[in-house]
């Protein structure tokens, strides 16, 4: 058996996947220490591991009972940024680098601005970030010790380790009495009884649900935020996609101006954003 026919297998068990045969190449390559490329060059090459096909069937059989592909790689990209992720974090999603855009046009290239991200999971918001703005002062906290080791290492491995400080804590519990340019979150906004359950079951539960019908900690940050930023301070938050109006009407009500929302690259509002003035 060549590498060719050996894919060929593997893309014909992961037929019910949409990207069956990018899947395929993905976990093969995964399992030799590899890249992709090696495969076209080497495809009719014979194996000489017999111990391989055996090897990909488990990989291939740990996709096919729903585990995420990131989870089993032990990495996934975010803003062209390689991070590793494990089953304590969240996987980063492309629907979040919208909250990144929108940080980048508030926060000047040219200014050392406060930044606080709270939930940080892989650590993805706050090295995305770090990566575009040199002068940023980053603090990301989380609740989760496995979750920061996760983020910590992301930072060490992207040599950004210097630029942001880690703290464990829920929320603002890490930085009582501190105020920042900007606080920026995706946290957890599922309601119990949202229909995606199933495909997020191999997701920490913590980093997903919240009370209150998915509003209970986005509500919880709207109302301390305003004790944590500084005048003129910005607040950004991801939810979900029929969440926007009520988020809106929360952060009306605790004081924030100019108050916003912004689509995500589906066209769902993702995110919500407004100025303590």
């Amino acid at each position: 058996m060549n590498y060719q026919q050996l894919l060929a297998e593997m893309q014909q068990a992961l037929e019910g996947f949409d990207a069956a045969e990018l899947e395929a190449q993905w976990l093969l390559a995964h399992a030799l220490c590899r890249d992709r490329a090696w495969l076209y060059a080497h495809g009719e090459d014979e194996i000489t591991d017999p111990l391989l096909r055996n090897e990909t069937r488990a990989l291939t059989n740990r996709r096919c009972q729903g585990e995420p592909l990131a989870y089993i790689l032990g990495h996934q990209e975010f803003w062209s940024l390689r991070l590793s992720v494990t089953p304590d974090v969240l996987i980063p999603r492309a629907d979040t680098e919208t909250l990144v855009e929108v940080a980048l046009a508030y926060l000047p290239s040219s200014d050392a601005q406060t930044v606080l991200e709270l939930g940080t999971g892989s650590g993805a918001i706050s090295l995305a970030l770090a990566s575009e703005r040199p002068l940023l002062h980053i603090i990301a906290t989380d609740h989760s010790p496995k979750a920061l080791a996760v983020a910590q290492q992301n930072a060490h491995a992207l040599g950004l380790a210097e630029r942001i400080e880690f703290c464990q804590g829920n929320w603002f519990a890490p930085i009582t009495g501190r105020r920042f340019d900007l606080i920026i979150s995706n946290p957890p906004y599922i309601a119990g009884d949202d229909p995606h359950w199933p495909s997020l079951r191999h997701e920490p539960q913590m980093a997903l649900h919240s009370e209150a019908e998915g509003y209970a900690d986005l509500f919880t940050i709207i109302d301390a935020a305003t004790k944590h930023l500084n005048e003129g301070g910005l607040l950004i938050l991801e939810h979900g996609w029929n969440q926007a109006v009520a988020v809106q009407e929360r952060m009306t009500r605790a004081g924030f101006q100019q108050v916003s929302s912004r689509q995500d690259l589906a066209g769902h509002l993702r995110c919500t954003l407004g100025y303590w003035i």
